[in-house]
Formats: structure tokens, C-alpha cells, sequence
């Protein structure tokens, strides 16, 4: 990747609840948050947030305290496919190279593409930020993000379980990464990893 190039740093908040998914719903992406970082300036330049209408599940108790997000909230979004489109034209997400923290964001999107027929819209360089900084940091077991930016000596901001905070977060530790030149020209997600 080209020290110049701008990623998008990517965390998705999905409907939840305490226990199994009540009969007939799954788990769909309800928060998208997005924070554009360019490696070469070592900055966050920009933070976003794009609310998605679930389809095949309400927000539960559980989900609302763990995010924030109502059902309410949530109905005010975009439909699934709109927001894939929006990441595409609005955010490059086809061509420009990605990050989250670990594969859970990665695997959601693909399983929620294929459930529903819209179209993947992130290109195949994808960085999984936790196995980096694991590796960074010698760690053994791989930390949560809250867990990480304490090992990095940098602050939480904003809302846990924010889509757009959480993203605005790990964005701080790919810089972090960056800045100890840890950071891997080649993505960490293999192409057989996107069947």
C-alpha cells in the first residue's frame, strides 16, 4: 500500500440480544461507522456514520444498552443495499483499502450480502487491525479494542459499541501501528478468504 493512500477504518454495530435470536430473526448490521485515515499525514481526516434499517430483526433491550442505538433510531436509516451503495460511491469502499478490528465486521458484511443479494462493497485489501497489533505487541491472546488502546497509552472516545466512536478508535491505533512502522504493506486477509 502507498504511504499516501487514504484507508477506511470500518465498524459495523448488528442487532443482538442476550441470548439465541428470538424464531426468524438474525443478525443485521445496523451501524456502520467509518473513519478515513491517511498513513502518510498520520491523521484521521474524517469520521462517519451511516444508520441502517434492519430488515429481519427489531433492536432489542440488550442491543440498546450495549450500543445506544433504539429501534427508532434505526428506522430513520437506510435499507442494506443503500448503504452498501453509499460506502462504494461515497466512500470508495470498492477500491480503496480497509481496516477493522479483527474479521467480524468482514464476515457480517459477507454474510449479510449473500442473505440478501447485495452486492459486496469493499475491495479485497483488507487489514485485520487486531492480528496486527497483536503481532505488533507480542501479545499472546488478542485484546478488545477498549483493551488495546489502554496498551497503547491512548484514551477511548467517545461511546464503546458506537459504530462511528469505535471506528474513530481503531483508526487511533492503526496511527498508533503506523507510527511504530508495524503497520504491513500487504493486507492480512488472504483472497480465499472472501468466498
Amino acid at each position: 500500500m502507498s504511504a499516501a493512500e487514504l484507508v477506511n477504518v470500518v465498524d459495523v454495530e448488528a442487532t443482538c440480544w442476550e441470548g439465541r435470536p428470538p424464531p426468524g430473526q438474525v443478525s443485521e448490521i445496523i451501524e456502520i461507522g467509518l473513519t478515513e485515515v491517511d498513513l502518510a499525514s498520520g491523521e484521521r481526516v474524517a469520521k462517519h456514520r451511516i444508520l441502517v434499517r434492519p430488515r429481519r430483526s427489531t433492536v432489542s433491550p440488550f442491543c440498546t444498552g450495549l450500543t445506544g442505538l433504539t429501534q427508532a433510531e434505526v428506522d430513520t436509516g437506510v435499507d442494506f443495499a443503500e448503504a452498501c451503495r453509499l460506502l462504494a460511491v461515497e466512500h470508495s469502499a470498492g477500491t480503496r483499502p480497509w481496516s477493522s478490528w479483527g474479521d467480524y465486521d468482514r464476515k457480517q458484511f459477507t454474510r449479510q450480502c449473500q442473505a440478501t443479494g447485495v452486492a459486496y462493497p469493499f475491495g479485497r485489501r483488507h487489514w485485520n487491525a487486531k492480528l496486527v497489533f497483536t503481532r505488533a505487541h507480542g501479545l499472546r491472546k488478542r485484546p478488545g479494542m477498549a483493551q488495546a488502546l489502554e496498551i497503547a497509552g491512548l484514551p477511548l472516545e467517545g461511546r464503546h459499541h458506537s459504530g462511528a466512536d469505535d471506528a474513530w478508535n481503531i483508526a487511533a491505533l492503526v496511527l498508533h501501528l503506523t507510527g511504530r512502522d508495524a503497520w504491513p504493506a500487504d493486507p492480512t486477509t488472504g483472497p480465499d478468504e472472501y468466498r
